[in-house]
């Protein structure tokens, strides 16, 4: 790990508290000559701690080109006003802020510069609000998804010329709104996830000649035109019939990125055939239903590959390991996969990083054949048939699966949980060096296993859940100062007194567990007690104050109180007869 250089230092202190803040906030003439990228990560620590407020804002306007308030609740039109001043901004994103609304975006409209806005989730932001934003004619990207835009407000972004992005996810988008946005040829990036797109509109697509990535999830089209430009589709949740349906190259459209997840393909065979498949790098099937996954011996170039959910089995694995000389990831979590299926990836997926067989069938002996994968980095293989130990000889003799992975010597996470490992099991994967992750589920591990994961000094992350931990093994645990996270669910034998004693002695860990978010939960709920406590104690000793005040003028017509207000004059009688005395005048 590089050490912080001088600036980071320098942001470090100036961030460190509010005090610290406070202290610098006046310099304002220094602020202003501050470099964007400097500023910028000024003000994005300062965002992250907590420590922003609106007027702290404007010693910033003259030299921020960057704003990230994505999910601060706080946001409302105070915050915009300020930010309207921002002359230099390029980017903002105000992401499930609640407080933005149609009528306090409008200072915005005054950023001549601003090229980025992200405003998706805000739900109070609607078609007024559209009328603002549509003045900003140097916007390039801009993001509404799940706002409470309608088919109207979509067609008056059509003014908005310079747009090369627009995320117009989970908005009700209709062919007719679609149909007006024609006008925007520079789009290069258009999503359009659960709108209401038909096929009958599908083809006003064509009119986007520049358009390199579409989202159409969770949409009612079935057939795509002909898209020569695009790099990246995804039609999750669909029903397909045909991509790229019309006249076309011998190759098809060069895609290289294909999203399909949850898809159901009446053909696929006949579905994909206007794509490249040569040119496909990203492939995800998962949770998809199909009657063949032949065209997967097309894919020869293929990096990313997800099959989980798709009920493939071990003769799939082998079309899969004809083009395996490229391979990095590969999901295969809920398939019919076996042991004797991954034995033919052995050594045909030498660059294979990311592997997941979870919740398949596969045994021990595919731990031989994954030791075969030299350059393996994460490795899932939780919820699946292994126990950890092999016979030897005349099956008298039980030796340690787990000794298998130890020539996996990239290998940086690994996922155990839901396999009934013992405690000699796990002495063999303290040869794995790089490892950073560990997960394991077991009820037969006890302290004895953990102990011996003590000295392990590369484990960033542990996982040791459901075993038999006692206190004593627990608080004997002498963690490597790398150590960041311990969980602990489900170790149902540690006690209260435990997990506190160890949360004071080393506090940077974060710990996981059941009594442990007990514990976080009623210190947050005696922490707001007190402050409802100290708040009645102000309120009683303020309670005069805070009385409520009775108008003694309601016992006075109107003609009574004319008269009262002229009292005060030297010489003036008033006959008034039911006067209190405290108001008569003494000479």
């Amino acid at each position: 790990m590089a050490a912080p250089s001088l600036v980071d230092k320098c942001i470090e202190s100036a961030t460190a508290t509010a005090e610290a803040v406070e202290r610098w906030r006046r310099l304002r003439r220094t602020l202003e000559r501050l470099p964007s990228h400097l500023a910028d990560q000024l003000l994005a620590r300062l965002i992250s701690r907590k420590l922003v407020f609106p007027s702290l804002l404007e010693v910033f306007q003259h030299s921020v080109e960057k704003i990230n308030l994505s999910g601060e609740y706080i946001v409302d039109g105070e915050w915009l006003a300020y930010l309207g001043s921002f002359r230099c901004l390029h980017s903002l994103k105000l992401a499930d802020c609640r407080g933005v609304s149609s009528s306090s975006i409008w200072p915005l409209a005054g950023i001549d510069a601003l090229k980025e806005l992200d405003l998706s989730r805000c739900e109070k932001f609607t078609d007024a609000g559209v009328n603002h934003i549509i003045t900003i004619q140097s916007l390039e990207k801009l993001y509404l998804c799940q706002t409470g835009v309608t088919a109207s407000g979509v067609k008056l972004l059509s003014t908005l010329s310079n747009l090369s992005a627009l995320d117009l996810g989970g908005i009700y988008v209709t062919d007719e709104a679609l149909s007006s946005l024609q006008v925007l040829t520079k789009l290069e990036h258009l999503d359009l996830w659960g709108s209401r797109i038909t096929d009958a509109g599908a083809p006003i697509l064509k009119a986007f000649t520049r358009l390199g990535s579409l989202s159409l999830l969770w949409t009612t089209v079935t057939t795509l035109p002909l898209l020569p430009p695009l790099r990246t589709l995804n039609m999750s949740n669909c029903t397909i019939n045909s991509i790229f349906m019309g006249p076309h190259s011998s190759g098809g459209v060069p895609l290289s990125k294909l999203i399909v997840t949850g898809c159901m393909f009446k053909n696929a065979e006949k579905a994909l055939s206007g794509v490249d498949l040569n040119c496909v790098t990203s492939l995800d099937l998962s949770g998809s239903l199909s009657n063949s996954f032949g065209f997967l011996e097309k894919l020869e170039n293929l990096e990313h590959l997800n099959l989980g959910f798709c009920g493939i089995t071990d003769a799939t694995l082998e079309t899969i390991a004809k083009n395996g000389d490229g391979l990095r990831y590969l999901d295969l979590k809920h398939t019919k996969v076996t042991s004797n299926g991954i034995s033919v990836l052995a050594g045909a997926v030498p660059k294979l990083e990311f592997l997941s067989l979870a919740s398949t069938m596969i045994d021990d002996f595919a731990l031989s054949y994954i030791s075969m994968m030299p350059s393996l980095q994460t490795l899932d293989l939780s919820q699946t048939r292994i126990k950890g130990y092999m016979h030897q000889g005349d099956n008298s003799v039980k030796m340690p699966s787990s000794c298998r992975l130890v020539d996996l010597i990239h290998l940086k996470s690994l996922n155990l949980e839901g396999i009934q490992l013992r405690d000699e099991a796990i002495n063999p994967l303290l040869n794995l060096r790089n490892l950073e992750y560990l997960y394991l589920k077991s009820e037969h591990l006890s302290d004895s296993s953990f102990q011996t994961l003590a000295p392990f000094s590369g484990l960033k992350c542990l996982g040791f859940q459901g075993a038999v931990l006692t206190d004593s093994g627990f608080l004997s645990y002498v963690p490597h100062e790398n150590l960041k996270k311990l969980d602990l669910r489900d170790c149902w034998l540690l006690t209260q007194e435990a997990i506190s004693s160890f949360c004071k002695r080393y506090p940077k860990i974060d710990l996981v567990h059941e009594l442990n978010d007990f514990q976080v939960n009623s210190n947050t709920m005696r922490d707001q007690n007190q402050v409802k406590q100290r708040r009645a104690r102000r309120e009683e000793q303020n309670g005069a104050s805070n009385a409520p005040f009775a108008d003694e003028r309601i016992r006075y017509t109107r003609e009574e109180l004319i008269q009262l207000q002229h009292s005060t004059e030297p010489g003036y009688h008033i006959d008034l007869p039911h006067i209190p005395p405290e108001l008569k005048r003494t000479e």
